[in-house]
Order: C-alpha cells, then sequence, then structure tokens
C-alpha cells in the first residue's frame, strides 16, 4: 500500500510539474504585444517616407521584421543601433546580456534599497522585465505583480534572443506625449533615423523611458540635461567613448521643438492605409527617397504655372521597367495634402494615380501593336483619314481637319481621330477590348458594345497606375528576344514584398511592341523641347498624350529603355478648362522628370524577330505590278497579305496629257502608265497636303463623248440648287430655323455621292440623294463627288429668313 501511495503522490508531483511546465510555457501572450501601430513608410533605401498614427492616436512604430532589404539585413527583429543600444543597456540594465531575463543582483539591491528608505524607490527591473511590463500595460506596482514580472521575464528569454528583447523594448518605450519607441521618437525630436542619432542624442532617449515626462520641451530641460549628461559620464568611465566624444555630446543642446514627421509620399501612405484596412504596419517601399523628392518638386512647380489657368492637381508615376517597381509617386500636387478643408473642394485629398479617368488617346498605341501582331496593318498601311460616321458617330481629328489618308504610323505620331476609330472598326471593338484587359487594364466595367468605336479615344476610363503599367509592360517586351507568343503580364511592383506576377498573358511579340515604340519616338513635343533631335545628347523616349472631351483630362506617358513615366494634369472635380491638353499641359512635366533620370540607351532593334518586306513607297501596302517600292521591316509572324489597291494601268494618249480608251484611240497610239490613285473621297482632302499628288488626266473630250453617248453633261447634276439661286432659310409657325433641301441625281442609280459645303464635308447619300441644310447667310459653294472622282459644284446665295 506504501509502495501504491508513493507512486500516486510522484505521479501527482509529476503531472503538477507538467501542467506548471505548461502554464509556465504557455504563459507568454501570443502577440506579446496586442496594441494599433501607426502604418509606416519606408523608401528602398531605408529612408523614412511618411507615418500615419495609430488608432489609439499613438505615435507608436512597428517592430521591423524585414528581411534582405531591411537596414541591418537581418530576417529577425531589427537590431537596435550601436549607440542607441549602448545607452539603453548601460543606463537601465548593464548585465543585460550576461542574465536570464532577471537579474539577481540588481533585485537584491532595489531590496536593500526600498528597506533603508522605507519605500519603493527601485523595483530592479531588467530590460526583460520592462518589456514584460510595457507588453501588460504597465499594471499597479506590487511584489505580486513584480513576482509575475520575474516569471513571464524568465519565459521571454526562453523564445526571444537579447538582440530581439532590446528591439521589443525600443519599439514600445514611452517616450513622451503620444511618442512611443524609439523609431518614432528619433524621428519626432530629431528629424531623422536613430542609425544616425549622435551620442548626446542617442543618450537623450536612453534616459526618457525612466522619466518621459522630461521631454516637455518648454520646462525641466535643465533636469533633462543633467540625466542625459549622467549617462554620457557612465559611457565615458566605462570607456565606451572617448574624452573628445564625451565633450562634444555634452555641448549639444537639446531639442527646441518636436520636428514634422517626413511626408514624402502622403497619398501614396493613405493608399496603403486604405488597403490594409488601417490595420498598421511597417511598409517597406521600392520608392527612391531622393526621385520621390525631385518628382515632388517637379509636380510642385507645374501645379503652380497651370493654378494661373484654372488646373488644380496633377499626379506623376515613375516605373523601373526592368523590375517594375515603383521608384516615385507622386499622387496629388498639394503641398499640404491633408489640411483642414471638411469639403475638399480642391481634391488634394485624392490619390489621382488609383482614380479612373477618361483615357482620351493613350489606347492609340495599343490598338496599333495589335494590329501589327494580328497583320491587319504594316507601319505604313495608308488609313483614311476623311469625314466618317458609324450609326449617328461621327469622330473628328483634334484640329478639325482632315489629310485623306494617313500612314498607320504617322496616324499614331499624330494622335489622329478618325484613322484610329477606322482601325478599331477594321480590328473590332471586341477584340480590342479582351486585348486590353489581357494587358492589365482593370477599370472596363461595360461590355464592348457599351464603348463602341469611342473606346479608343477616351470612351472608357483608365487610372494612371494601369496605364504606366501596360506602357512598362511594352518597353519590357521590346526589350526580349525571344519569339513568344501569351507573354506573361509583369505588375507593377510598389512593396518589397510584392510579386510582379499578375496571373494575365498578354498576346503580344518583342517585335510588334518594338515597331510601336518606334512609331511614338516622332511624337509632337512640347515647345520647350520640340528641338530635341538639334541636340547630339537628346535623350529617345516612346510617349503619347492623351486630352479627354471637354478638356477635362491631360495625360502624357513615356518610356525609355530604363523607364516608364506617367503624369496627369487636370482638376480631380472633373471640371474642364480651355487650356488643359495633354501636349501643353502634361507632357512638359514628363520630360522634366525624365530629364532627372538616368540617361538610358534606346532599345535595342530584334533583328531576330524582325523580317523586311516590299511594300509600295505610297501606301505601305505588299508590292505588285511594279510599283515604286521600299524595304519595310515587320514581325517575323506578320500575316499581312493584301497587296496594293490604289495603283491603276492608265492609258494616255501619245502627249501623255488626256486619258482615252480603246474606243477612242488606236492601242498602238496609246501610253501605259502605273499611276497611284486613291478613292475621291480620300483624294479630295490628300491632294491639299500632298502637292506632289498627280490627280488622274480627264478623259479627252471625244473619249469623254463617246462614254457620254451623246450626254455632255457628265454623270452628275443638281435638282436643287439652280445655277446663281438666292434662297432664303424658311421660318415655322413656332419660330424655329427651317432647312432647306437640296438634291443631286446620278447617272448610276446606286452611286454613292459625297457632298461638301464650302469644302467642309456634309455626308454621303446613295440612291436618293437629298441634303437637308441649316447654312448662314451669304455666298456658298456646294459640291458632290462620286466614287470615281467625278465632281459637280454649284454656287448660291443664302439672303436670309423668311416664313
Amino acid at each position: 500500500m506504501k509502495l501504491l501511495a508513493n507512486r500516486r503522490v510522484q505521479f501527482a508531483i509529476v503531472l503538477i510539474l507538467v501542467l506548471a511546465g505548461v502554464a509556465f510555457w504557455r504563459s507568454l501572450p501570443v502577440p506579446l504585444f496586442n496594441k494599433p501601430y501607426s502604418t509606416v513608410l519606408i523608401s528602398r533605401g531605408g529612408e523614412l517616407l511618411g507615418a500615419k498614427i495609430a488608432a489609439d492616436e499613438q505615435w507608436r512604430f512597428p517592430p521591423a521584421r524585414t528581411k534582405l532589404r531591411s537596414r541591418t539585413g537581418s530576417g529577425k527583429l531589427e537590431r537596435v543601433p550601436y549607440k542607441l543600444r549602448a545607452a539603453m543597456v548601460n543606463f537601465e540594465d548593464k548585465r543585460f546580456f550576461s542574465h536570464p531575463g532577471v537579474d539577481p543582483l540588481a533585485l537584491a539591491r532595489s531590496l536593500r534599497l526600498n528597506i533603508s528608505k522605507k519605500r519603493v524607490v527601485s523595483g530592479g527591473s531588467t530590460l526583460t522585465m520592462q518589456v514584460i511590463r510595457l507588453s501588460r500595460n504597465n499594471p499597479r506596482r506590487s511584489y505580486f505583480e513584480k513576482l509575475k514580472e520575474i516569471l513571464l521575464a524568465l519565459r521571454l528569454e526562453l523564445s526571444y534572443d537579447k538582440e530581439e528583447i532590446l528591439a521589443l523594448y525600443a519599439a514600445h518605450a514611452p517616450y513622451g506625449g503620444n511618442v512611443v519607441g524609439v523609431e518614432a521618437a528619433a524621428w519626432r525630436y530629431f528629424g531623422r533615423a536613430p542609425e544616425h542619432l549622435s551620442w548626446a542624442e542617442s543618450a537623450m532617449l536612453a534616459v526618457l523611458p525612466n522619466s518621459p515626462s522630461l521631454i516637455h520641451l518648454a520646462r525641466g530641460r535643465t533636469r533633462l540635461k543633467e540625466k542625459r549628461d549622467g549617462l554620457l559620464r557612465l559611457l565615458l568611465e566605462r570607456g565606451i567613448i572617448d574624452e573628445l566624444k564625451f565633450k562634444l555630446a555634452r555641448v549639444e543642446p537639446l531639442p527646441a521643438e518636436p520636428h514634422a514627421l517626413p511626408r514624402y509620399a502622403p497619398h501614396l501612405l493613405e493608399t496603403l492605409v486604405s488597403i490594409n484596412k488601417g490595420k498598421g504596419a511597417l511598409l517597406y517601399s521600392t520608392i527612391d527617397r531622393a526621385l520621390q523628392d525631385s518628382v515632388n518638386t517637379l509636380v510642385r512647380g507645374h501645379s503652380r504655372t497651370l493654378s494661373l489657368s484654372g488646373i488644380g492637381n496633377a499626379a506623376a508615376i515613375v516605373v523601373d521597367n526592368d523590375s517594375f517597381e515603383v521608384l516615385a509617386y507622386v499622387g496629388n500636387s498639394a503641398e499640404s495634402v491633408f489640411q483642414e478643408d471638411e469639403t475638399n473642394e480642391s481634391g488634394y485629398a485624392i490619390d489621382i494615380i488609383r482614380r479612373p479617368r477618361s483615357t482620351g488617346s493613350v489606347l492609340k498605341p495599343l490598338l496599333f501593336a495589335a494590329m501589327l501582331e494580328s497583320g491587319d496593318i504594316l507601319p505604313r498601311t495608308l488609313v483614311p483619314d476623311l469625314p466618317t460616321q458609324y450609326t449617328g458617330y461621327m469622330p473628328k481629328n483634334y484640329d478639325r481637319a482632315y489629310r485623306g489618308a494617313v500612314p498607320a504610323q504617322e496616324a499614331l505620331a499624330r494622335s489622329l481621330n478618325v484613322p484610329a476609330v477606322r482601325m478599331l472598326s477594321r480590328y473590332g471593338v471586341g477584340r480590342f477590348y479582351d486585348f486590353l484587359r489581357q494587358l492589365g487594364m482593370t477599370t472596363l466595367y461595360r461590355s464592348p458594345d457599351g464603348y463602341g468605336l469611342t473606346l479608343v479615344l477616351g470612351g472608357a476610363e483608365g487610372t494612371l497606375w494601369d496605364l504606366v503599367g501596360i506602357y512598362a509592360n511594352l518597353a519590357s517586351i521590346a526589350k526580349r528576344d525571344i519569339l513568344e507568343k501569351g507573354t506573361t503580364y509583369g505588375k507593377l511592383r510598389l512593396l518589397q514584398t510584392d510579386s510582379t506576377r499578375s496571373g494575365r498573358s498578354a498576346d503580344l511579340t518583342p517585335a510588334s511592341a518594338w515597331l510601336t515604340l518606334d512609331a511614338l519616338q516622332e511624337v509632337r513635343r512640347p515647345e520647350s523641347v520640340s528641338h530635341w533631335k538639334n541636340f547630339v545628347s537628346s535623350r529617345k523616349v516612346a510617349w503619347k498624350t492623351g486630352t479627354s472631351y471637354g478638356l477635362r483630362d491631360g495625360w502624357a506617358i513615356g518610356s525609355s529603355s530604363r523607364y516608364t513615366v506617367g503624369v496627369w494634369v487636370g482638376n480631380a472635380s472633373g471640371e474642364g478648362r480651355a487650356d488643359l491638353t495633354g501636349l501643353s499641359s502634361a507632357a512638359p512635366l514628363m520630360f522634366d522628370i525624365f530629364n532627372r533620370l538616368k540617361p538610358a540607351p534606346w532599345f535595342d532593334r530584334p533583328d531576330g524577330l524582325l523580317k523586311e518586306v516590299q511594300v509600295c513607297i505610297d501606301d505601305g501596302y505588299l508590292a505588285h505590278n511594279g510599283c515604286p517600292a521600299e524595304p519595310q521591316l515587320v514581325p517575323l509572324g506578320s500575316h499581312f497579305d493584301r497587296v496594293s489597291p490604289h495603283y491603276k494601268m492608265v492609258h494616255l494618249d501619245k502627249t501623255a496629257s488626256w486619258r482615252v480608251h480603246g474606243n477612242c484611240e488606236a492601242v498602238a497610239d496609246m501610253k501605259h502608265q502605273l499611276w497611284f490613285v486613291l478613292p475621291p473621297g480620300q483624294e479630295f482632302y490628300y491632294r491639299k497636303h500632298h502637292s506632289e499628288y498627280r490627280p488622274l488626266p480627264p478623259f479627252r473630250k471625244d473619249c469623254q463623248d463617246v462614254m457620254d453617248a451623246g450626254n455632255n453633261s457628265g454623270p452628275i447634276d443638281f435638282l436643287y440648287p439652280n445655277y446663281g439661286t438666292k434662297l432664303y432659310i424658311p421660318i415655322d409657325l413656332a419660330e424655329k430655323k427651317g432647312k432647306t433641301i437640296f438634291e443631286a441625281v446620278h447617272r448610276d442609280s446606286n452611286a454613292l455621292l459625297y457632298w461638301h459645303l464650302d469644302e467642309e464635308y456634309l455626308g454621303a447619300t446613295q440612291t436618293f440623294h437629298q441634303m437637308p441644310l441649316d447654312i448662314r447667310p451669304g455666298m456658298h459653294l456646294i459640291t458632290v463627288v462620286d466614287e470615281q472622282g467625278n465632281q459637280l459644284s454649284r454656287s448660291f446665295e443664302v439672303l436670309g429668313k423668311t416664313r
């Protein structure tokens, strides 16, 4: 029985010990500190870019747990800088690195001192015990609490090494007012990071947690300086600093007033806070602090100038094309972005980079690239540029002029709207919509039919974030030397923990990307940099501007081989301004930013992924029938197979002045010549811009007579107006101005007639040729042209209005 009883006792003891061990092991809270942190934004070089106060209104920076890109290079808690480390340990716990969390000598000294003084004057706490006390919100002092601190300190030392414990103390110690932690204190009181503090500054921060109320900069300064200097003397006596450093440190003044924390990227900080749902974090970004500061200055300077024209907001972003890292992020132009502005009428608090805005023309290069890739165009293929109407939608060029026909790459460089719409009509809105989504455009909320042909002219909204990411990918793809479709799309990287993998792929090869960027070199630059080609050191940039309908948004996005820069200007409210265009308002800022970046060589031509084809010089289609030809670089996999439709064999008389045919001229007497002939509508405008263009010679009179079979009036005639007509514009009973119906006929009942009033295109008619017109008083000229180039004009005079 005794044996059994002994075994029960032993079992009970073991069980108690096990339970006690488990309780001891589980006694440490996880997480140790459950307090809200500030959101802290750090640059790629470890500098503080900005911080947002914690939810409890304390400046409490999170302990750093960064890896390779941290300031220390440690994967553990960031080490406390040497000077602070030495000052803290010597002031608070000189045997910190040798005891197990509790210092028996310090406890004994404290007990003896408290007994002799008959009151608590010393707690004998180690730094480890102070970490425990801070984690428990500084409970009221008692012997029971001291015992709990001792046990938990021992437990803490089993899970954390000394450097980590010291870092925890530095991160959570009170530093006066609402400043918690040495990182926040260093920036708040000295305006720089802890590792850049002097011995005097480090000593001041080391003594503050012992008496944080001393930091009141208007009172208690003498006592604070005495404590600081006392610690400096202790460091001298222990051989940590020499006599010279001691003397220099003693004469350093205390800070006069708290410093404002840096605000290099306030909009980015607020955006990240929102993404994190207000949860504090230490965010190591890819931002280059020096470049960010430089871009801030440029945006601020340009904004001051733009404000004179009523343009209140601007944003800019710089991206590395190789790593997709964001190097600069200026979300808005305000210098003091979060002022007390309850109505926020200025819109300065808005992060424009993430705000969807009408894209203007910045999607045109992507359509050009997509059509090169699909084989729908070659770089110099002529695209019609004449008045065009699609089911009530009539696009117009920005300058309200038409050029008849324009090479595709020139139409892109000139940002012509009509050719872009015609190209999109050929390519297909649905295909282009899918291509944009593949590239990473996330703001296409409607269906393709919901956008229609306006998709390429600003009918959709995009963010500067998405668009710069797309242009950076275009540049990145152009630098590759492997022929591959389905290229993985790279995602912009803002935080060092971000991945560039997006899970999307773009059907675009390096050749098409390179040809697109090559065409974008020729975009007309702003007046301030318009003579850039005259300078040997000029930087090549592939760039595009955009201006939204109503002059509400101005865009400029450009890429060198190394960087992509995006700029938006306008009013956050959406209010338009007469002087607001991408070229005049956004492009100058973009080029100023490029001038602050390191020069980069132009993209290498991917010769192995390009092939030469022969194209007709005048229209860029595949050469045939002996047209004047030249070589054209096209993507290796291009399936473009359209031969030129514009070269015709023309039969001329012996003088080569008149056209003839077999019914009026012997074949032996004819001259035959290959002639570049555009359709009548295109030719009408093309001739105005190309003095070298030769219209077809007219038929010799006898040949025309044979063709007309005795009718010398030609194939077109007007029914109204007649020669010399003078007319009035009718006014109806409702006092509304009416319209006059003009009417023409054509010998071919299926003919298509193009109408022009005073050389301005009105529209086209077929079968029934009637055109209602509202015309101002004065002399006018009405002209109709058919598809064969036959035309007829008639002048008339509008006298006024009548009932």
